[in-house]
C-alpha cells in the first residue's frame, strides 16, 4: 500500500504557497492533489522587508510566521480536498517554510514558520527545519531538491540534468556511474521580478513578454557574469542577500532602457543555467525543467538555444507537473524522516556524510 505525505513549499520568488499531496509506492511517486495559494500583498511586502537587515525585525518576523502557518495550512487542505482524502490517510506534511536569510558562510539560515501551529490547524503531523542539522554536519543547507531528483528522474540510459527555476536556479546533474551532484547555479526569477516590479508595478513579467520587447545589453551581461559566484565551483548556494536589486544597480550604465535591461537578466539566468551544465554535466543529453520559472517560454526558448543538441523538455513528461516538483520534494523529505532514512548531500551541500533532516511535530 502506498504511503501517503504532504509537501508544502514557498520560494525566494515570494510569490506564494505550493502543496502537493504524493503516494509513494514501488512505482514513480503520483501526485494526488495539488494547490497554490498567492501571498497576500500585505504579507510579500514584510517577507520582502524580512530579506535584508531592518527595523523591528523580531515582531515582523513572528507575525509573519504566524501568517505563513495559516497559509501552508490552508493550501494543505486545499491540496487535500482535491485529492478527496481524509486528514488521517496523510502521514505527515513536509513545510519547509520562507526562507529569508540564508548565510552558508556564517553557518547559519532561517527560515519563518510555525509548524505547531501548521499541525494544529491540519490534524497532521509536520515535518520541519530541514536545513540546519545539514548545517550543523557541515552543509550548506541548501539545495535541498536534488536528492529527490536524483530519486524520481535518473535515468538508466539517458543523462539528464534537472533545473529549478525558482528566485534562484539550481541544478542537479544525474549522470552515468557518479552521484548526483546539485548547486545552486545562480540567479533564476529574483533579479526578473524585482525588475518588473520597479517598472511595470507587477510581481513578475508575464511570459517573459515584456523582457522579449528589449535587446541584450553585451557590456551589462559581461559585467554581471564577472560575479565570482557563477565560476565558484560547487557545493555552492545562494539567495537575495547576494542576487538583488543594488547588486544589479551597481553594474548598471546610464540611460539603458527598462526593457533591455530586463532582456540581459533573462540572458544571465539562461547562461548561467547553460554555462553550469556544460561545465560540470558536459555529457547531458536531457534537461528538464521545474518551478515557476519554467512558465516562461522566452527564458525556456533561450536555455534550449544554447543547449544546442541537448533535449529541453518540462519535468510534466517525467511524470509530475513543473509547478509541483519543489511541494513534492519536501513531501519526499518528510517521508524519509519519518521513516529515519538518512540522504546523502555531501556532493550536494557539501555535508560530512549522510543525515536525518528535519524535525517533528505531532499533530
Amino acid at each position: 500500500m502506498a504511503a501517503i505525505f504532504a509537501g508544502v513549499m514557498s520560494g525566494t520568488s515570494l510569490d506564494g504557497a505550493d502543496a502537493a499531496i504524493v503516494a509513494f509506492d514501488a512505482q514513480q511517486p503520483r501526485t494526488l492533489g495539488f494547490a497554490s495559494l498567492p501571498f497576500p500583498s500585505s504579507l510579500r511586502e514584510t517577507l520582502l522587508a524580512l530579506s535584508h537587515p531592518g527595523q523591528g525585525e523580531l515582531d515582523n518576523a513572528a507575525h509573519a510566521s504566524l501568517a505563513l502557518a495559516e497559509l501552508y495550512a490552508e493550501v494543505v487542505n486545499l491540496a487535500r480536498a482535491s485529492a478527496g482524502l481524509p486528514r488521517d490517510q496523510i502521514t505527515a506534511i513536509g513545510c519547509h517554510g520562507q526562507t529569508v536569510r540564508h548565510r552558508p558562510e556564517h553557518g547559519f539560515t532561517i527560515q519563518l514558520n510555525d509548524p505547531a501551529r501548521v499541525a494544529e490547524q491540519t490534524g497532521i503531523d509536520v515535518v520541519a527545519d530541514f536545513r540546519r542539522r545539514d548545517m550543523a554536519a557541515g552543509g550548506q543547507g541548501a539545495p535541498l531538491a536534488p536528492a529527490f531528483h536524483d530519486a524520481v528522474f535518473r535515468s538508466a540510459s539517458r543523462a539528464r540534468a534537472v533545473v529549478n527555476v525558482g528566485g534562484i536556479s539550481n541544478v542537479s546533474l544525474l549522470l552515468h556511474g557518479t552521484p548526483c551532484l546539485g548547486f545552486d547555479c545562480g540567479p533564476g526569477n529574483v533579479l526578473l521580478d524585482a525588475w518588473a516590479q520597479r517598472h511595470l508595478g507587477s510581481p513578475f513579467d508575464t511570459d517573459g513578454a515584456w523582457g522579449a520587447r528589449g535587446r541584450v545589453e553585451p557590456r551589462l551581461l559581461a559585467r554581471l557574469l564577472e560575479d565570482d559566484y557563477f565560476r565558484r565551483p560547487p557545493p555552492k548556494s545562494t539567495g537575495r542577500e547576494r542576487f538583488n536589486l543594488p547588486w544589479l544597480e551597481a553594474r548598471l550604465d546610464a540611460g539603458l532602457a527598462p526593457e533591455d535591461v530586463q532582456a540581459t537578466l533573462m540572458e544571465l539566468t539562461a547562461q548561467a543555467i547553460a554555462d553550469a551544465i556544460e561545465r560540470f554535466g558536459p555529457a547531458t543529453e536531457e534537461i528538464y525543467l521545474c518551478g515557476g520559472g519554467a512558465r516562461n517560454r522566452v527564458l525556456a526558448s533561450r536555455i534550449a538555444a544554447l543547449a544546442g543538441t541537448r533535449r529541453l523538455a518540462d519535468t510534466d513528461v517525467l511524470g509530475i507537473a513543473a509547478g509541483a516538483v519543489e511541494a513534492a520534494a519536501f513531501a519526499w523529505l518528510a517521508m524519509k524522516c519519518v521513516r529515519r532514512e538518512a540522504i546523502d548531500y555531501s556532493r550536494i551541500t557539501g555535508a560530512g556524510g549522510a543525515r536525518i533532516l528535519g524535525a517533528i511535530y505531532p499533530r
